[in-house]
């Protein structure tokens, strides 16, 4: 059985705190495991969450700021101790690529696993998998800064009430999926389109094109929101987010799930983003994340 699910490492922008650590997040998709922006003490929190490094299939870093990538040379390291037995690839801003090396070998390790380094330097298609397309969007943010996209194929819907309206049932089933059409009767007959899940994973920006681009009719879109909407002059001078501003997005994209995360330290209270958000209008399912934290991505509508 598929499992499709947010594991929530680490939920602290730019500093760790007493009670959220340096960012962190694997997205469970069927088979495989993608590690998004692993910050310093990711392997800790892999730990403490139950994920191992034989988990990890794809690692997407945004952009190259410490709380977002410090934790690349310990996680590397362990995909080799540990001797993961599948292929992992790197994305990542191809600007970033000397970071990338500096932390990818930044002590000596046996290095037992070979990993395929992707860097991203456009918008758009990055990778295709047996079950998502991985998308890319460019950020606004001080350094270059990419956020990611997983697109799962839409699928046929089989409709039991045409289906036998058509005299089909048993084998017939399964052969008009596989040719399309038995006797005259086409598979749009007897079935309807069923839409692919859709994620997002959009990390320190302004608002700007690639932040709407990613978020589009998302089921589940993790999205950062450091400052309250009282600081926003302070979100756009740094390149980041308000709870509002987070919030109008999902809403203007038809988010379904709504993940706020990468807060402050000088905030204490996490119940102001979520009073916030509403207030901005968003009212599908709502979740500030903290840290290790498990949200399922929705079913299929």
């Amino acid at each position: 059985m598929s499992v499709r699910e947010l594991v929530v490492l680490g939920t602290a922008s730019q500093v760790p705190t007493r009670h959220r650590n340096h960012n962190g997040y694997l997205l469970r998709w069927d088979g495989e495991g993608l590690l998004f922006d692993p910050g310093e003490g990711t392997q800790r929190q892999m730990l403490r969450a139950g994920v191992a490094a034989h988990d990890i299939h794809r690692i997407c870093v945004t952009h190259f700021h410490g709380d977002h990538s410090l934790g690349l040379a310990g996680v590397i390291q362990r995909i080799n101790l540990d001797q993961v037995p599948h292929p992992v690839t790197a994305h990542y801003p191809r600007s970033g690529q000397r970071f990338f090396e500096r932390l990818r070998y930044s002590t000596a390790y046996r290095e037992t696993v070979g990993i395929t380094e992707a860097p991203v330097d456009a918008d758009g298609p990055l990778a295709t998998a047996a079950s998502y397309r991985l998308e890319t969007a460019r950020l606004s943010h001080p350094v270059e800064s990419y956020g990611y996209r997983l697109v799962e194929p839409d699928g046929r819907r089989m409709l039991p009430e045409r289906l036998a309206a058509h005299g089909i049932g048993g084998p017939d089933v399964g052969r008009i999926q596989r040719e399309g059409a038995i006797g005259g009767v086409s598979i749009d007959d007897v079935s309807e389109v069923r839409r692919g899940q859709r994620f997002a994973f959009v990390m320190d920006t302004r608002l700007c094109e690639g932040v709407h681009a990613l978020a589009e009719g998302a089921d589940l879109l993790v999205i950062e929101s450091t400052f309250l909407d009282e600081d926003e002059r302070l979100a756009v001078d740094h390149g980041h987010l308000t709870a509002g501003q987070a919030a109008r997005v999902a809403r203007d994209a038809g988010v379904r799930h709504l993940v706020l995360t990468h807060f402050s330290q000088r905030y204490s209270e996490p119940q102001e983003f979520e009073r916030q958000a509403r207030a901005a209008g968003f009212d599908g399912e709502l979740t500030v994340a903290h840290d290790l934290l498990r949200i399922p991505v929705p079913k299929r509508r």
